[in-house]
């Protein structure tokens, strides 16, 4: 289950962690607004429900799929993005209303 910020210091150390990674920032950035970021590649399923394919998310990127799928499952560990299966894909999103948590927590804690 996904971490929740409003839990405790651990959970904040997990988001912490996950954003502490250059790559992943990036991604979690990329993500904010999937339209405008990547335009070049043709949707598989809805970018605002569904999220964006792992695929496009390698290719813009530039890293191994291993890496990404690594990059992914640390973000999703740490509830800041959700994933969601079409077809064979794996597509991601951020989930805003953690963000949200997370942002309140870091407000409630600093």
């Amino acid at each position: 289950m996904a971490a929740t910020a409003g839990s405790g210091s651990d959970d904040l150390i997990e988001v912490f962690k996950a954003l502490g990674n250059p790559a992943r920032l990036q991604i979690m950035q990329w993500l904010k607004d999937p339209e405008a970021h990547f335009s070049e590649y043709e949707p598989i399923a809805d970018r605002r429900s569904v999220g964006v394919c792992v695929t496009h998310i390698q290719a813009k990127s530039g890293l191994a799929q291993s890496t990404v799928s690594s990059y992914m499952s640390t973000l999703e560990r740490a509830g800041l993005v959700r994933s969601t299966r079409v077809g064979k894909w794996t597509h991601y999103r951020r989930d805003e209303e953690q963000l949200v948590r997370v942002a309140r927590a870091i407000g409630a804690t600093i």
